[in-house]
Order: structure tokens, then C-alpha cells, then sequence
């Protein structure tokens, strides 16, 4: 017998169950844009990043501004309904959306997921690079079949993920990883590749905490070919931080005083109440 799914989910602020048209709606019609988070104590870090990834999501697919407040409540009510700490996401869609008529007015709803917690593994993963940017980078969209399928056929062939590359080649530029983003370690300082890729809340959020600590740290074209100048990478999304072992056939040592340093940087941003 099936089990039903563990967790709180909310749409609209009510059991997600009982509105069988709204959820029929969201996995029929996969327009919609979301964010996801980890939860502590009913707490959040890079709030302010959440909610304007979502104000930003809103107004480009539905021209219309969402209700934070009322956004926060459920997130908080969610996350309340599971102990406080869980991983929370967030996405937004419109049941009335049709293709057809894509620019009509619509009223947004709000699905509330809060489940187990996540925490990093520790494992350090070996990544393939493919030749894929993500159609509107800039938004954290539910089009997201492209990112597991490459991560799929990545771990078929014996890696962890894959890393996406603009062009190909040893000139093509790394851009981010299927869904975390990565920062190189030269043993001086973090280079953030540039590039049409998702800029993550983690990937802020570590920016702004290694600033604080004084880190140097630049953002350029980063070309494939020159990853083995690089002394470590990373990825980085909203379970944590996690070590690269190895892009393609190049392999990273381990660096204990950049773990040392990621971790400090992530600590450095205060946990927020979600409502």
C-alpha cells in the first residue's frame, strides 16, 4: 500500500488535498516559478533574497506584485506544522493560466511544501561537464526536466551531477551546475564564474559572509580549459555547501582551510523569522 507523502503541504494556506483543482492545474500546466530553503527553528537565512526571487518570479510571469505578508504566513504556518525545522519550498503558479491567452490577468496561487530537513552529505561529488544554459537563467522557474535529465544521465555514466558549460570546448564558459551553483578556490581567494546561470540565494548569501571576512573574491569568465588551474571548487545551494572532487578528468584535493572558510562564511548569515 502507498504511503502518503511525509510532510505539511499547503495551497493557498489550506490542506493542499482538499483543492484537487489546484493541484490538478499545477501538474498539468508547468508554467510557475518557486524557491526553496532550509528551515531552522521556524528560521530562515536570506529572507530578503526569497522573497524578492519570488516578487521577481511574479512579475515577469503574471505582471502582477505577490503578497509577502501573506506568503510569510503560510511559509511560517508550514513550517510550524512540521516542528519548525524542516526544508521548505515555495512555488507559484496560476490555475487559470492558458497558453492560449497568456497575458490574461490572473489570481496567483501559492503551494507550500515543508518536509524533512536536508543536510550536506560531506561526500565530495565528480561532475561532468554538458554543453546547456537553462532558457530565462535568471529565474527559478518550474521548468526543471532538463536539469534532472542531465543529472541523470551524468550519474548513469558513473558521476554525481553535471556541470553546464556555454558553448563547448576548452573555451566553452562554466556557467552552474544543475542546481546548485560553484565557486573555484585558486588557495587565495573565490572565483565566481559569470555567466547566464540562476545566481543563488546560497551563492549571495556565501558572497556576502566571505566580504565580512575580508576573502578576495572576483567574478569573470571562467573557460573549461583553465578548471585545473584552479586549486578546489565547490557547489553551493540551499542544502549547503558541497566539495568537488573532480570536473571531467580533473581532480581537486581536498582543502581543509576552505571548508574552514565556506563554513565560517555561511554562519555569518543571521537566521530570520519567516513570518
Amino acid at each position: 500500500m502507498t504511503q502518503p507523502p511525509s510532510g505539511s503541504f499547503l495551497l493557498n494556506g489550506r490542506p493542499a488535498a482538499s483543492d484537487p483543482e489546484g493541484l490538478r492545474a499545477l501538474a498539468q500546466v508547468n508554467y510557475g516559478h518557486f524557491t526553496a530553503l532550509q528551515v531552522r527553528g521556524g528560521r530562515a537565512q536570506g529572507m530578503e533574497l526569497h522573497l524578492a526571487r519570488l516578487g521577481q518570479g511574479n512579475a515577469e510571469l503574471f505582471d502582477a506584485a505577490l503578497d509577502e505578508a501573506q506568503v510569510r504566513a503560510w511559509m511560517a504556518q508550514a513550517a510550524a506544522e512540521q516542528g519548525g525545522d524542516c526544508s521548505l519550498r515555495v512555488a507559484v503558479f496560476a490555475r487559470g493560466f492558458d497558453h492560449r491567452q497568456p497575458l490574461r490577468a490572473l489570481q496567483a496561487d501559492v503551494l507550500v511544501s515543508a518536509t524533512a530537513p536536508a543536510r550536506p552529505s560531506g561526500k565530495a561529488i565528480r561532475v561532468r561537464s554538458v554543453a546547456f544554459v537553462r532558457p530565462f537563467p535568471h529565474l527559478k522557474h518550474v521548468a526543471t526536466f532538463p536539469l534532472f535529465q542531465h543529472r541523470r544521465l551524468a550519474m548513469r555514466d558513473g558521476y554525481d551531477d553535471a556541470l553546464f558549460v556555454d558553448g563547448t570546448g576548452a573555451d566553452a564558459r562554466v556557467v552552474e551546475g544543475t542546481v546548485w551553483n560553484i565557486g573555484f578556490w585558486d588557495g587565495r581567494g573565490i572565483t565566481w564564474p559569470a555567466g547566464p546561470a540562476l545566481r543563488g540565494t546560497a551563492e549571495q548569501l556565501l558572497q556576502a559572509g566571505l566580504g565580512t571576512l575580508g576573502c578576495m573574491q572576483q567574478v569573470r569568465p571562467v573557460a573549461l580549459g583553465e578548471v585545473g588551474d584552479f586549486a578546489a571548487a565547490f557547489a553551493a545551494n540551499a542544502s549547503g555547501v558541497q566539495r568537488i572532487a573532480a570536473i571531467d578528468t580533473v581532480e581537486f584535493a581536498p582543502s581543509p582551510e576552505l571548508d574552514a572558510l565556506l563554513a565560517s562564511a555561511a554562519a555569518h548569515a543571521p537566521w530570520e523569522p519567516l513570518a
